[in-house]
């Protein structure tokens, strides 16, 4: 059985991180969950924790529905979780991670801010297979279709664990029961929201979320998420961008 930690930046108590698990338990996955203790939504992939003394509270829970799955709660984010996870914090380290399932959709280059997939590129980072999944639940949802986004990224598991160890996928789900089927994205321009300056004076200022007012980019995973389509993205950890840079020898800078 794979190895596999089920994480998120929703908390040990979402219940998208339990649908998740139960899912993969059910799939015949080896499950280990270990999640922040609080909501760690966009954290990205720090790994910032709260320390005593320079160590790192960790709790063991027992999660509704899922007897005999080690849980532990983590007084940090979803990244420190990959992170330690990868060192042997809860065992034999995993060979897949699993993040999710997030309440509200994570597309466009605005994943750069997301814990969910912040948790999946640092198990990519460290060897494992990372699969980071959402629920596009929008502003104001009356009801949750957790266990459809993740079926959808059991569906995936096959095609990912085909390719190499650290291969990092982002998968966007609609929130309904079904959908159109699973199709490749790339990354919108934006996000399906922003972030507004709400208020400011010398002491605070305070941030609001809303809707972008534009119509997502054809082919993009925010455009596809739209039309009912699970988006299925591939990542890159972390790369680098030739610049075409000549080599300057420090005898050769001029003196200021």
């Amino acid at each position: 059985m794979t190895r596999t930690l089920i994480t998120n930046d929703d908390g040990i108590d979402a219940p998208g991180l339990h649908a998740l698990a139960q899912a993969a338990r059910t799939a015949g996955l080896d499950v280990t969950v270990a999640a922040p203790m609080r909501q760690s939504s966009g954290t990205s992939a720090s790994i910032v924790a709260a320390e005593e003394d320079g160590r790192i509270a960790i709790e063991q829970r027992r999660l509704p529905g899922l007897d005999g799955v080690p849980a532990f709660a983590v007084r940090g984010g979803p990244g420190l979780v990959a992170l330690i996870a990868a060192h042997g914090a809860f065992g034999d380290p995993a060979e897949l991670v699993l993040s999710g399932v997030n309440h509200g959709a994570n597309v466009g280059r605005a994943i750069l801010h997301s814990g969910t997939v912040g948790a999946a590129l640092t198990g990519g980072l460290n060897g494992a297979w990372g699969v980071a999944i959402s629920l596009d639940v929008g502003m104001n949802p009356t009801e949750f279709h957790w266990d459809a986004a993740a079926a959808a990224a059991l569906d995936i598991l096959p095609f990912v664990l085909e390719r190499p160890r650290g291969t990092v996928v982002n998968l966007n789900a609609p929130n309904a029961p079904t959908n159109r089927g699973i199709v490749e994205a790339s990354l919108a321009p934006f996000g399906i929201v922003q972030t507004t300056l709400t208020e400011r004076d010398a002491g605070h200022i305070r941030l609001a979320v809303e809707d972008l007012p534009n119509t997502p980019e054809p082919g993009s995973d925010a455009a596809y998420l739209a039309e009912g389509w699970v988006t299925l993205t591939g990542l890159d950890p972390v790369s680098h961008v030739p610049l075409g840079f000549a080599r300057v020898e420090a005898s050769a800078r001029p003196s200021r």
